[in-house]
């Protein structure tokens, strides 16, 4: 079998391991940069239209996100290949306005999810004041990307700060949930979930280190609700950031398409297992 890493990090660990068992088992693997001529969202065709692409793969996994990429994708599904998440869903799982809207609909404890078209104009309103009279909130950037905003904001000084940095950026506002300040990290491919722990990057102590977690010590209903968010959202791949509000009681306040998923032995076999069946090739 043929398969297509769309990525510009062939690299990384997850990718690299999965690549490694396919190759062992006579499989060819190949990595195709979509950003690799220039474009970050411009005009022009996608490389699989210019002929620059590898050969037809049987199936190809889309571990980027950029407008470049989701384009390709869409193209290569047009031409019917089985692309690993689909363009639709990876696109969907950018925009956590999008995303709270669907996750709500389908009756997902997701996070309340308030939108503003930007930071500066948002922080100037008396709505803004009226929300942290009521107590403390996280605003994120709308479009959920690399080295995007995620702060809590508890009074009118920090809400000034960060619209200082960041006025025109279109954000989303979410209450603040007490919890342990740990989030738990679950992420599935295929039928299978992992978990680790990792210090949230609101907490005082700041983002450290993912602790694994045995799935089996979850609290009651979580696996499968991580197996109901890859339903809704049409997702093979993919991470849910939980937090756990008191008693197991579960609330969801991101989903990511493709994570890396690093700190998990098991998981390049289970993407290579996926890969496979997705080509049609069932190992």
């Amino acid at each position: 079998m043929r398969i297509c890493l769309i990525t510009p990090e062939p690299g990384h660990p997850l990718l690299a391991g999965a690549a490694e068992l396919l190759r062992g088992a006579g499989h060819r693997v190949e990595s195709l940069d979509p950003g690799a001529n220039g474009d970050a969202g411009g005009a022009g065709e996608v490389p699989v239209a210019r002929g620059s692409a590898p050969a037809p793969a049987d199936v190809y996994l889309l571990k980027a996100r950029t407008p470049r990429a989701l384009r390709l994708a869409r193209e290569l599904e047009r031409r019917g290949a089985p692309v690993v998440n689909s363009a639709a869903a990876t696109a969907l799982c950018q925009d956590r306005t999008a995303m709270a809207e669907l996750a709500l609909r389908a009756g997902l404890p997701f996070a309340g999810t308030r939108t503003h078209g930007s930071l500066a104009a948002w922080a100037a309103s008396s709505e803004a004041r009226q929300e942290l009279d009521a107590g403390p909130v996280v605003v994120k950037s709308r479009l959920s990307r690399r080295h995007d905003l995620v702060a809590r904001v508890d009074g009118p000084a920090r809400l000034r700060e960060l619209a200082a940095a960041w006025p025109q950026e279109p954000v989303v506002v979410q209450d603040f949930a007490p919890n342990s300040g740990w989030d738990h990290k679950l992420w599935a491919i295929g039928d299978r979930v992992f978990a680790a722990l990792r210090r949230s990057e609101l907490a005082p102590e700041g983002r450290g280190p993912a602790q694994p977690l045995d799935p089996a010590g979850l609290p009651a209903g979580w696996e499968r609700l991580v197996r109901r968010v890859g339903e809704v959202f049409a997702l093979d791949v993919y991470g849910v950031d939980i937090i756990d509000t008191g008693g197991g009681s579960p609330l969801i306040v991101d989903i990511n398409a493709f994570p890396g998923i690093r700190g998990q032995a098991a998981a390049p076999r289970a993407l290579a297992d996926l890969a496979l069946a997705r080509a049609g090739h069932f190992p």
